[in-house]
């Protein structure tokens, strides 16, 4: 497991735990590692989970289908990040799905191992949970703002939203987003021939430049 501390400690589940104690602790929770080729689900749409996932390394996509099979992307997930954290403690059914985006290597944690202290009463267990506790609440803050994003009436409305909350993110009027166009229509959910028309309108009108995922607001 020691190969793989420099990308866990940048995963916010273990946010001020040494190296030593880190590795102890991945022991503790049983943690396990697997690796998954691009397109292949993770975790399946209405199947209940009991473990939490950490992407070491790939990319993979938190996505939601509908009935008529169009997908909407509710977020990215990059080396570093821990996902399904919310659902695996609750042990409800998944109402999403998480699918590598390529070639992916994930490590799992059992959730019962995080909030149930173990038999070692490691010193190190509460800094988890409020780790985990903190991440919760961070997930929350993204999910509002993709309301904020998906509920604007027009595609332009959408864009443009999305495109300043990206800029106060960055602290920069020119950034990159971590999408290409098909799945920044998944994200802002609308047709990709629409939102490249309606990027080519905003360029035209001088309030946008973009070139491929950059981005420079203008206005």
């Amino acid at each position: 497991m020691k190969k793989y501390l420099p990308i866990l400690k940048k995963c916010p589940l273990f946010f001020n735990v040494s190296d030593e104690d880190l590795i102890i602790m991945l022991n503790c929770l049983g943690a396990k590692v697997d690796v998954f080729d691009k397109k292949y689900t993770i975790f399946n749409e209405g199947k209940p989970i009991k473990h939490m996932g950490i992407l070491l390394s790939g990319k993979a996509q938190i996505i939601q289908m509908d009935f008529y099979g169009n997908k909407s992307i509710i977020a990215n997930v990059e080396p570093g990040e821990l996902f399904a954290e919310a659902f695996a403690c609750n042990n409800v059914t998944l109402p999403v799905s998480i699918v590598a985006d390529e070639k992916s290597e994930i490590m799992f944690i059992s959730s019962a191992h995080i909030l149930h202290t173990c038999s070692n009463a490691c010193s190190f267990h509460n800094q988890l949970i409020y780790n985990l506790m903190k991440s919760l609440a961070e997930k929350n803050v993204a999910f509002y703002e993709k309301i904020e994003v998906t509920s604007k009436r027009t595609t332009r409305e959408k864009l443009l939203t999305y495109l300043n909350l990206q800029a106060k993110k960055h602290g920069n009027s020119t950034f990159n987003i971590p999408f290409d166009r098909q799945g920044l229509a998944d994200y802002l959910e609308v047709d990709r021939s629409g939102l490249s028309v309606e990027i080519g309108k905003l360029k035209k009108e001088g309030v946008i430049d973009s070139y491929k995922s950059s981005f420079k607001l203008l206005f």
